[in-house]
C-alpha cells in the first residue's frame, strides 16, 4: 500500500519516538508536581518541548499553549478571543475553504448572536484582498485566515491579511497546521496574534497541538477550566510523552524543511507532469503559483467518483478532508466546482518517505483507472 495521504496524517517519525518512550515508564512524572524530582524532569521536558515548538514559528516559548489538538487551538483562538472582546465588537470574518475546525466553532459563535461575514474565494482558491479589507469593519473581533488550504494546498498572504485587519483593530488567527514544517511561516514576521499546530502532521504523535498567542498585545478568555495549567488558558495535567514528542517533531521538521521541501515539490511536480502526459479530462483545483510543495488535487470528467477511490485500492489517498469524506468537499464546492466534480477528486499528499518509485507508480495507476472507468461507466 502506498501512503500518499500525508495532509489527513503523517507516521511518526522513528527519532521522535525514541525521545517520547522514556516519558511512558521511567520519566512518568506530572509536569506540575513540583515538589519532587519525578514533576521537575517532566515539567523540564514540558519547556523544552514548548522552545522548540516556538523556534519552528518564530515565537517566544512564553506565547506557546499546549493543546490536544489543532481543532482545539482552534475552538480556544476563535472562541476565546471572541469572549475577550464581547463587550467592544461583535463581528467575526473568515473565508469560506476553511477546514471545518475554524467554521464550526465560527458558526457556533453566530448561533450565540455575533455577526459572521465568509468570504468566497476566486475560482483558484485564492482570496480577494479587497474583499476582506471591505469585509472588516470597526466592529470586528476576529479575522481567521489560514496559511494553508488542507485540500488544494493554497498558501494565503497572511502578511497582508494581518495588515488589513490590524488597521481596523481586529485580531488575526491562522490555522497554520498544513503549512508549519513544510514552508516558512513566523509569526512575527506574519504579525499575527494567533496561530493553531498540530504535531502528526509533521511526523508526531495524535492527540497533541498547540496555540500560539502573541503576548504583546491579545488576551483570551479559558475555554477549559480546572486548574493553572498553561498560565491558565488552558486547565488539565499535561500529556507530556505528546508533548515531547511535538517538541522532537518541530525540531526535525526545521532543521530538514529546507532541503525535505525540495525534495516534495520535485515529487509533486513530476506527479503532475505524469498525469498530464497520461491522462485528459484532468484539472488541478487551486493554484500553482502559491502553493504547499507536496500537495496536488485534482478532478477527473467522466468518473464516479466512489468508484475512483475504490478501485484505487492499492493507493492511499484522498478526496477531501479526512474528516468530511462522505460529503463533496466544500472547498472544491467553493472553487466553483459541480458536485460530480468535487467527488471525482484526489488529493495527493506527499511526505518524507514518498519516492519515485511510488509517484511513478501512482501516476500511471490512476491513469489506468480512470481509462477503465471512464469506458465502464462514464458521467455525463
Amino acid at each position: 500500500m502506498i501512503y500518499l495521504d500525508h495532509h489527513a496524517t503523517t507516521p511518526v517519525d522513528r527519532r521522535v519516538l525514541e525521545a517520547m518512550l522514556p516519558f511512558f515508564t521511567e520519566k512518568f512524572g506530572n509536569a506540575a508536581s513540583k515538589q519532587h524530582r519525578f514533576g521537575w524532569d517532566a515539567n523540564d521536558a514540558v519547556e523544552r518541548a514548548r522552545k522548540q515548538v516556538a523556534a519552528l514559528i518564530g515565537a517566544g516559548s512564553k506565547e506557546i499553549v499546549f493543546t490536544s489538538g489543532a481543532t482545539e487551538a482552534n475552538n480556544l483562538a476563535i472562541k476565546g478571543a471572541a469572549k475577550a472582546r464581547r463587550s467592544e465588537r461583535d463581528h467575526v470574518v473568515t473565508v469560506a475553504t476553511e477546514h471545518k475546525a475554524v467554521l464550526d466553532p465560527i458558526a457556533r459563535l453566530e448561533k450565540d448572536g455575533w455577526r459572521v461575514t465568509v468570504l468566497p474565494v476566486n475560482r483558484d482558491g485564492t482570496i480577494d484582498l479587497t474583499a476582506l479589507s471591505d469585509a472588516i469593519t470597526d466592529h470586528t473581533a476576529l479575522v481567521s485566515v489560514m496559511a494553508a488550504n488542507n485540500e488544494i494546498g493554497v498558501l494565503h498572504p497572511i502578511k497582508e491579511v494581518a495588515a488589513i485587519a490590524h488597521a481596523k483593530g481586529a485580531w488575526v488567527h491562522t490555522d497554520a497546521v498544513q503549512i508549519a514544517g513544510k514552508a516558512p511561516f513566523d509569526v512575527e514576521a506574519l504579525d499575527v496574534d494567533f496561530a493553531s499546530l498540530s504535531a502528526h502532521k509533521v511526523y508526531g504523535p495524535k492527540g497533541i497541538g498547540a496555540l500560539y498567542v502573541r503576548r504583546k498585545s491579545v488576551t483570551i478568555a479559558a475555554e477549559i477550566d480546572g486548574g493553572s495549567h498553561e498560565r491558565g488558558l488552558r486547565s488539565g495535567t499535561l500529556n507530556v510523552p505528546g508533548i515531547v514528542g511535538f517538541g522532537a517533531a518541530a525540531e526535525i521538521a526545521r532543521a530538514e524543511m529546507a532541503s525535505e521541501s525540495k525534495r516534495v515539490e520535485t515529487l509533486r511536480n513530476r506527479l503532475l507532469e505524469a498525469l498530464q502526459s497520461k491522462t485528459d479530462g484532468m484539472t488541478v483545483n487551486g493554484t500553482m503559483h502559491s502553493r504547499l510543495p507536496g500537495n496536488l488535487n485534482v478532478s477527473f470528467d467522466g468518473v464516479e467518483g466512489d468508484a475512483l477511490l475504490v478501485s484505487l485500492d492499492d493507493i492511499a489517498v484522498s478526496s477531501g478532508a479526512a474528516c468530511t469524506q462522505a460529503e463533496p468537499s466544500h472547498v472544491l464546492m467553493a472553487l466553483g466546482r459541480s458536485k460530480d466534480r468535487a467527488l471525482a477528486s484526489l488529493r495527493f499528499g506527499i511526505g518524507r518517505d514518498t519516492t519515485v518509485t511510488e509517484i511513478d507508480y501512482a501516476a500511471e495507476r490512476v491513469a489506468d483507472v480512470v481509462s477503465r472507468l471512464r469506458r465502464l461507466s462514464p458521467v455525463g
